[in-house]
């Protein structure tokens, strides 16, 4: 392990791509966050996902996104300033590799490959759905969510082959759009003073404190899944020390923020009173947000919404791919994946390899979920969704310990005194949410307490991490050469 920045320093002859590496400085700050921004996907958490924590939260839901912005603000002081003292292209893997030692920094790193997958193959589902309303709504035309999907899946290969610098002017536009539409149907309920007045009930003490506030506080950390992944980009970034942390705070602030203002603006358009229970019976629908739209901007709002609900989907699916390749990237580096999933696009310098594995891993999902008719949302991205939150908040508390312990190590009399005691917090508040998803899980898949897929996907994560430590352990008796590699590619 290296516990010393010129320890943290050194780069192994032997990881070295023999590709030539990715494309250097094809990044800076407002590209970076225009990708973690958009794997939070905006729109998509307003439509798809805030009608769930409405109706299971009741008005308390917008508080949420405050809440986990201020748990995972804490989280990135520490994480930010450990990128600082520690060099490494491998996110979470590389990280916590340097800080825990190679045992946990395997179990990591395949823990983080599976999460992002499940994340980014799970919206399928949900883009399948929307996308077909969208198109049914102007031509009448109903073609099944599948077919969607795998269109959505060839797109996605293509612009993450294209290069990351291509991607972020992508997500660029898709993302001005759907903040754009949020932003107006908001202007429209306050200038209407919404269903009954302005009320600010969501972030009253009564709200906040309450029993169903912290059921459906899970949802708001999932809701930034993908911000601290800009650390996977410093290979392909304009001045790595300062854009990355910098792209880092700012997308927590705007999530945050973001999500908050949206959800509670839902709430204005239907009361403090009635909007829990109008959200409960709308969930299979999935109308709720484009009902407020309509009643309050208009039919056109909702067509435009409609179209934009799916834009935001695909940007997110293809900020998660560029985060998929890059895991997947490392790990083939040090030999624990196919030598081959390493190899680096002589043309545009992308993760080529790695980025067609991840699109056929994709496309084998989604045509079993079609096969076994499973229902693109309840089933296919809930089931896929849930191990893949549940596994980033498990890379998040124990880089929060990695932090901790590399600091108290490293005795760097330079160091704020408020990082290591932020760490802790922030490790704790993981700890605490993981424990209220798996004591709620019932109410996030429908089915009841104890049901064997809830206790599946509850498992999922820590069995993999489990594995990962094992392979591992085996690696140091029988290959002390491979074992050497782990979390150490740069």
């Amino acid at each position: 392990m290296a516990f010393t920045k010129e320890e943290a320093a050194l780069v192994p002859s032997a990881t070295v791509s023999v590709d030539g590496g990715l494309k250097k400085n094809a990044i800076g700050t407002r590209d970076i966050v225009f990708m973690l921004v958009s794997a939070a996907a905006p729109l998509t958490i307003v439509v798809g996902i805030a009608p769930l924590a409405l109706a299971v939260g009741g008005v308390g839901a917008p508080a949420i996104y405050i809440a986990a912005a201020i748990g995972l603000g804490l989280f990135a002081i520490g994480f930010m300033a450990l990128t600082r003292h520690v060099r490494s292209y491998s996110g979470f893997y590389g990280y916590i590799s340097k800080t825990l030692g190679r045992v946990v920094g395997l179990g990591s790193g395949l823990t983080a490959w599976m999460s992002y997958n499940g994340l980014q193959i799970g919206l399928y589902g949900l883009l399948g759905i929307q996308a077909n309303l969208a198109v049914k709504s102007f031509t009448g035309v109903e073609l099944p969510w599948w077919l969607y999907a795998i269109v959505s899946i060839g797109a996605v290969w293509y612009l993450g082959w294209r290069g990351i610098d291509v991607g972020a002017r992508v997500l660029a536009v898709l993302l001005t759009l759907e903040t754009a539409i949020v932003a107006i149907v908001a202007a429209f309920v306050l200038a209407q003073g919404g269903a009954h007045g302005i009320s600010f009930e969501s972030f009253s003490p009564q709200a906040i404190f309450s029993p169903q506030f912290a059921a459906v506080l899970g949802l708001g950390f999932s809701a930034f899944m993908g911000f601290e992944s800009g650390a996977l980009y410093r290979e392909e970034a304009r001045d790595p020390d300062r854009s990355v942390p910098r792209a880092t705070y700012i997308s927590i602030a705007f999530i945050g923020a973001f999500y908050a203002f949206a959800v509670w603006i839902i709430v204005q358009a239907f009361g403090a009173d009635a909007v829990q229970a109008f959200a409960a019976g709308h969930l299979d629908a999935g109308d709720t947000a484009y009902i407020a739209a309509g009643n309050f901007a208009g039919g056109w709002c909702v067509n435009l919404m409609s179209v934009l609900i799916v834009t935001s989907i695909f940007a997110a699916q293809l900020s998660f791919h560029n985060t998929i390749n890059r895991y997947t990237l490392s790990l083939s580096r040090e030999g624990i994946f196919p030598k081959r999933s390493g190899r680096i696009s002589p043309r545009y310098r992308t993760p080529s390899v790695a980025g067609f594995d991840q699109t056929l891993l994709a496309l084998a999902l989604v045509i079993g979920a079609a096969l076994f008719q499973l229902d693109p949302f309840t089933q296919f991205l809930i089931w896929t969704n849930t191990p893949g939150v549940i596994g980033v908040l498990l890379l998040q508390a124990l880089t929060g310990v990695g932090v901790v312990v590399f600091f108290t190590r490293l005795k760097d009399h330079g160091l704020r005194w408020y990082v290591v005691p932020s760490a802790v917090a922030a490790t704790i508040i993981m700890c605490v949410v993981i424990y209220l998803m798996a004591n709620n899980a019932q109410l996030i898949t429908g089915l009841p307490a104890g049901d064997a897929v809830n206790t599946t996907l509850l498992v999922f994560a820590p069995l993999l991490f489990a594995a990962g430590t094992v392979l591992a352990l085996v690696l140091r008796k029988v290959n002390p050469a491979a074992y050497q590699q782990i979390g150490h590619a740069e």
